[in-house]
């Protein structure tokens, strides 16, 4: 076995160059590091419209499990920075076969909220539940690549792959290491991060205290409470009187000049999210490329995105963001012309429009989008009718049982191209050359092979408008006065609150 080593001194080398990368990030409005008058023990509140559906990320949780338990409650074999660089975790050595098909990893000496060690037989059960028949988890099928997971010992578990797999570290930071003896875990958790659950209140909070015998540095802060609102404004009315130190995402830019005028810090990232009008790619008429180009082209996505977000955020043309190392400007590829839409229509057997339902959440914007899509797709002859369902709904309906024809969701998730690669994922989309480039894509051996893949997907998924990706969100937190180490991205709704302080 060739020995490639994540061991401690480069997991320190890779934390001084994250941490480097942040303080750089500072000066275009990230929060400041924390100062010497912060009070170790202050309890931080955070305001959110992101309320998980469930506690455990195999079964949905929406982003809002990630933001809440990933890094801070659970921790996996890897970590994601803010920066989208990969550290090592829970993994203190990986070693890696010649052919890139083992993966061996010695665990660190960390134990779990209850009290039990960590061992190689809850990294076995934790990766075989995540790719598990049960499992709803997003990356799950990114993970299949796993062949099959053995314990060596106590602390040593290795993994073997079906085929190279180049992003497979990165995909595991994104897999939580669960106690195998914890049993169901929709609302407790038993994980190994700084912070254990306390309380969990559906519809309202999640409360995290500091785990007091956690085996890394422990967090700044005296613990965490997420306080959930449904309504944008209840939500600002929180900031602007105190009752929470931050918002994890300002879904209202009307606000900000307010904010800033009382002194809040606006914090702008990189963002991740982006929105999308996704049809059911399996039923008529969304199985005609025609339609669903036709369609595309009949909305003005310009206006809509001045709309929502003031001018914030931008246009994109299919599910890559410009962070993203495979990026194409395709903003244009479908560009916004009622007339072609017409025309489209016309060829594709609906001179004379038709109807469809868009099932929307019922949480952000995307009720708000769904008027504005109604309107523009009206002008074309198509008529929308909106059914507003709530997230758990959305879950079920959409994500679970594919039941709809047209829908509306942010899509948080950073590097999910290839969720176009799976025809059974919710939206259908079935391009038997996605799926090969996707695929090989990932047992690339070099990232120049990788991104020159996932390109040809890029433009492909565009070309066939699989989706209509209608904008790219901003990413904007807010925060008061005295409040410091406030993540400044948005990758896949990472939010990690172990640095967080206030004065």
């Amino acid at each position: 076995m060739t020995s490639r080593r994540f061991n401690r001194l480069l997991a320190a080398s890779a934390a001084v160059s994250a941490g480097a990368l942040l303080l750089a990030g500072c000066a275009s409005g990230a929060a400041p590091a924390a100062s010497g008058d912060a009070d170790a023990s202050a309890e931080i509140v955070v305001g959110s419209q992101n309320e998980p559906t469930n506690l455990d990320q195999i079964f949905g949780g929406s982003s809002g499990v990630t933001e809440v338990f990933t890094g801070n409650v659970y921790e996996g074999l890897f970590r994601i920075t803010d920066d989208a660089e990969v550290e090592p975790l829970l993994a203190a050595e990986t070693e890696v076969s010649d052919d890139g098909l083992v993966y061996t990893f010695t665990l660190a000496d960390a134990s779990f909220h209850s009290g039990d060690p960590l061992t190689a037989e809850d990294v076995k059960y934790s990766l075989e539940r995540f790719v598990g028949d049960e499992s709803i988890a997003a990356r799950k099928n990114q993970l299949k690549v796993i062949q099959s997971v053995d314990v060596v010992d106590d602390k040593t578990v290795a993994v073997t792959l079906a085929q190279p797999s180049i992003s497979f570290t990165y995909n595991l930071g994104y897999v939580w290491i669960v106690n195998d003896e914890a049993g169901e875990l929709t609302t407790t958790a038993d994980g190994t991060g700084p912070y254990a659950l306390a309380d969990y209140r559906k519809g309202d909070s999640i409360t995290l205290e500091v785990n007091e015998d956690y085996w890394g540095d422990a967090p700044a802060n005296g613990g965490v409470v997420y306080q959930y609102y449904a309504d944008p404004t209840a939500l600002n009315n929180a900031l602007l009187t105190g009752a929470v130190d931050l918002v994890t995402s300002q879904s209202n830019p009307d606000s900000l000049a307010e904010f800033e005028a009382a002194g809040f810090q606006i914090i702008e990232g990189t963002s991740t999210t982006k929105e999308l009008l996704a049809f059911n790619d399996r039923l008529a008429p969304f199985d005609d490329v025609a339609v669903r180009k036709a369609l595309y082209s009949a909305i003005d996505r310009e206006k809509l995105l001045d709309a929502i977000w003031d001018g914030r955020g931008e246009l994109i043309g299919s599910m890559v963001p410009p962070s993203e190392p495979w990026y194409l400007d395709l903003a244009d590829n479908n560009p916004y012309d009622p007339a072609l839409a017409e025309q489209l229509l016309a060829e594709a057997g609906y001179a004379d429009g038709f109807t469809f339902t868009i099932d929307t959440p019922d949480s952000g914007v995307h009720s708000t989008v769904a008027e504005f899509l109604k309107s523009e797709l009206a002008k074309v002859g198509v008529t929308v009718d909106i059914n507003i369902i709530t997230d758990d709904e959305w879950y079920q309906k959409v994500y679970t049982d594919k039941n709809f024809q047209a829908t509306l969701q942010g899509h948080v998730n950073d590097r999910d191209i290839n969720f176009y690669g799976n025809p059974d994922f919710y939206w259908g989309y079935d391009n038997a050359d996605v799926q090969s480039w996707l695929a090989a894509s990932e047992a690339a051996s070099t990232v120049e092979e990788q991104t020159e893949l996932i390109a040809k997907a890029n433009q492909q998924i565009s070309d066939d408008a699989a989706s209509v990706w209608l904008y790219l969100n901003p990413q904007l937190r807010i925060a008061a006065e005295g409040v410091t180490g406030v993540p400044e991205n948005g990758l896949n709704s990472l939010f990690y609150v172990y640095d967080i302080t206030k004065a």
